[in-house]
């Protein structure tokens, strides 16, 4: 257990140190991959959920585990497979002999954190399960919505170089992702010392023995979130984002733009990122540092363009080259 106390992470100040610390304390389980534990961060403060693509065996499911771990949160593991039930990720009802009753049965999606691993891997009625649970943080069975608990985040992940046996998720699904994180390969340092740390013992199935412990929690979230909401914006900055957006929609590689969801995630993710970094106002750098994980999943490139070896994050890096910037 974590021996802050109410009021120290009631304190917004407080809740920016400790979710500070969480690369720290994250770094003792997974080399590397700052981004994506940033990300992770940012999705959590801004209620959304993220897409993690990484080939397998970089650490994707140890990550969501040790930020669970650092931050005091429940996290459940669902393998996505084309069998999968929905009732298997969000519950059924279950008769009970003796009463001659049913009673609902919670799924795994009943949790803080959930890890849908190979998401693509299961056919599209099981991964609209997840809608309802993503988008209106509720499941409805028999026609009884449920409430999960808060917080609530959806962390999916996809191989990207695998397309036999998947199911690519529809463009809707995709646009209720907050961020999509690429989980890149380790640097050949970082390589070496995630296998010096696996040759002095490390066990990625018990991060207590790694020594990961909480160093924020549910009242750090809680306070961060209300000063991330409080955190102005200029309508200058709105512009801006409005700006980046519509270029998509007219670019010449693109067959779908970004959408007004997409601008709303944006600037949300913008204002994440400049609480975190000590500010209490957004600035472009910060659109233009989330520009990237926010927009590249809401876009869709022309079969043309990706013949030409054109990809969705040059796109939206050339967007950010000719939109001008606010001074």
């Amino acid at each position: 257990m974590s021996d802050r106390t109410p009021e120290t992470a009631a304190n917004p100040d407080s809740a920016r140190a400790s979710l500070e610390a969480l690369r720290a304390e994250i770094a003792k389980a997974v080399v590397g991959q700052d981004s994506a534990v940033t990300g992770l961060v940012v999705a959590l403060l801004c209620r959304g959920h993220v897409l993690l693509e990484g080939v397998p065996g970089v650490a994707k499911t140890l990550l969501v585990r040790a930020l669970a771990a650092s931050l005091e949160l429940d996290t459940k593991r669902v393998q996505f497979t084309p069998d999968l039930m929905p009732s298997d990720v969000t519950g059924s009802l279950i008769y009970d002999a003796r009463t001659a009753e049913f009673s609902f049965q919670p799924g795994p999606v009943f949790t803080n954190l959930l890890l849908a691993d190979e998401i693509n891997r299961t056919p599209p009625k099981t991964q609209s399960s997840l809608l309802e649970a993503m988008e209106e943080r509720q499941v409805t069975v028999d026609g009884t919505p449920r409430l999960l608990p808060d917080p609530f985040l959806v962390a999916a992940t996809q191989n990207p170089v695998e397309y036999e046996g998947t199911y690519p998720l529809p463009e809707a699904q995709l646009d209720r992702f907050l961020l999509k994180l690429t989980v890149p390969l380790p640097s050949r340092q970082d390589e070496i010392d995630v296998l010096a740390r696996h040759a002095n013992g490390f066990n990625p199935r018990d991060l207590k023995a790694a020594g990961v412990r909480p160093v924020a929690g549910p009242a750090d979230l809680e306070a961060a979130r209300a000063a991330v909401a409080n955190t102005s914006v200029s309508a200058e900055i709105t512009g801006y984002v409005v700006d980046i957006c519509r270029a998509t929609r007219e670019s010449p590689s693109l067959s779908l733009g970004v959408s007004p969801r997409g601008a709303t995630a944006l600037l949300s993710t913008a204002r994440a990122w400049a609480w975190l970094t000590g500010r209490d106002y957004v600035i472009p750098d910060d659109v233009k540092a989330l520009a990237l994980p926010t927009l590249r999943h809401r876009i869709q490139l022309r079969p043309e363009a990706e013949m030409e070896g054109v990809t969705a994050d040059s796109v939206i890096t050339s967007v950010l080259a000719h939109v001008p910037v606010p001074r």
